[in-house]
C-alpha cells in the first residue's frame, strides 16, 4: 500500500529535511506500507527548493514541484494532489508540528473505513493569535462550511485516494481544502494526536493572511448572504415599529421633542448595514469575476521526479 504525503513548503529550508527523513524512518518500521513525496516550494525565495531537489536527488520516491510564485498554502496543496500517486494522501506541514511520529496513528484510523480522518490537538502548541483564528475557524466552519459538529480539523490529515481525485476537480483560484473535503464526504473521523512546537521561526500566518483565508470560506457558502439579508429584514422591521411608536407618543404626548441625535444615529446604523450588505454582495462578485477571469490556482516553474505530468 503507497501513502502519498504531500508537503507545502514555505520558508522550510532548515527543517524539509529533517521532517522527510524522519518521516522516512517512520515508514521503516514496518513493511505494511510504502511513501512517496510531494514537496510544493510555495515561492520561497530562501534555499528550500534547492533543499527539496536535494532531497529528490537522494530518494526517488521523493518529488519537488516549485511554483512561480506565492500562491498561497491551500493553493499548494492542490498543486500536490495533482501529483500523486498513493492510496492514501496525507497532508502535513513543514515545520515539525505535525510530527512523523503521528502518522501511523492517523492511517490506523483510516484503515476503519473512513473516507477522510484529521489528527486531533490534546493541546496545541501555537501562538496566542493562532489559535484565537483556531477558535474562529471551528465555529466559522461549522456555520458556514457544514463541518460536522463532533469533528475537530487541523493540518494534519489523510484521505483515500478517491477523495483526492474528487478533490483536484475543484479549480477556483481560491481553493480551501477542508471546505472542499466537507462536500466531498461527511465520512470522517478523528483521532488524537500530539502536538509538536515548532522548531524553526514563528508562524508565516500574518493576521492579514488569517483573514484573507477565512473569506475563502465564502467561496463553499452562501450563508453570509443570507445572514445580510436576515439581518436587514429585522432592522427593517425594528426601525418600522420604532417609527410607529414615535407617531403614537407624538399624538399622546404633542410636546414631545424631536431628538435629532437620535435620528443621526438610525441612520448612521441603518447605513452602516446597507454598507455591510453591499461589501458582502461586493466580495461574491469580486471571487465570481476573478473566476471568470480564469485567475490560475497555481503556476508550475519545474518540478522534478515527476516526469514533467500531473495525475
Amino acid at each position: 500500500m503507497l501513502i502519498s504525503i504531500v508537503i507545502p513548503c514555505y520558508y522550510s529550508e532548515k527543517t524539509i529535511k529533517k521532517v522527510v527523513e524522519m518521516t522516512i524512518d517512520e515508514f521503516s518500521k514496518t513493511n505494511r506500507y510504502d511513501c512517496e513525496f510531494v514537496l510544493v516550494n510555495d515561492g520561497s525565495t530562501d534555499g528550500t527548493y534547492e533543499k527539496i531537489k536535494e532531497l529528490a536527488e537522494k530518494y526517488p520516491f521523493v518529488q519537488g514541484v516549485n511554483l512561480l510564485r506565492n500562491f498561497g498554502q491551500h493553493n499548494a496543496l492542490m498543486a500536490a494532489l495533482h501529483y500523486v500517486r498513493g492510496d492514501y494522501v496525507l497532508g502535513m506541514d513543514d515545520d515539525m508540528q505535525t510530527h512523523p511520529s503521528q502518522i501511523h496513528k492517523l492511517v490506523e484510523k483510516i484503515q476503519e473505513g473512513y473516507d477522510l480522518v484529521y489528527g486531533h490537538y490534546g493541546k496545541k502548541k501555537n501562538s496566542t493569535l493562532k489559535n484565537l483564528s483556531s477558535k474562529l475557524n471551528e465555529v466559522s466552519s461549522r456555520i458556514l462550511l457544514g463541518r460536522p459538529k463532533e469533528i475537530v480539523s487541523s493540518n494534519f490529515w489523510i484521505i483515500t485516494r478517491k477523495v483526492a481525485e474528487e478533490v483536484i476537480k475543484y479549480d477556483s483560484y481560491n481553493p480551501y481544502i477542508d471546505g472542499i473535503f466537507y462536500r466531498v464526504t461527511h465520512n470522517i473521523g478523528n483521532v488524537e494526536v500530539e502536538h509538536h512546537k515548532r522548531e524553526v521561526g514563528t508562524s508565516n500566518y500574518t493576521l492579514k493572511r488569517l483573514i484573507r483565508l477565512w473569506l475563502a470560506y465564502w467561496n463553499y457558502s452562501v450563508i453570509p448572504l443570507r445572514i445580510s439579508s436576515v439581518t436587514g429584514g429585522v432592522m427593517a422591521m425594528a426601525g418600522f415599529v420604532a417609527a410607529l411608536l414615535t407617531i403614537i407618543r407624538k399624538l399622546v404626548h404633542p410636546g414631545i421633542p424631536v431628538g435629532w441625535a437620535s435620528t443621526i444615529c438610525v441612520v448612521t446604523v441603518f447605513a452602516g448595514l446597507i454598507l455591510m450588505s453591499l461589501g458582502i454582495i461586493g466580495e461574491y462578485l469580486g471571487k465570481i469575476i476573478l473566476t471568470l477571469n480564469h485567475t490560475p490556482q497555481f503556476i508550475v516553474r519545474e518540478s522534478i521526479n515527476t516526469d514533467g505530468e500531473k495525475r
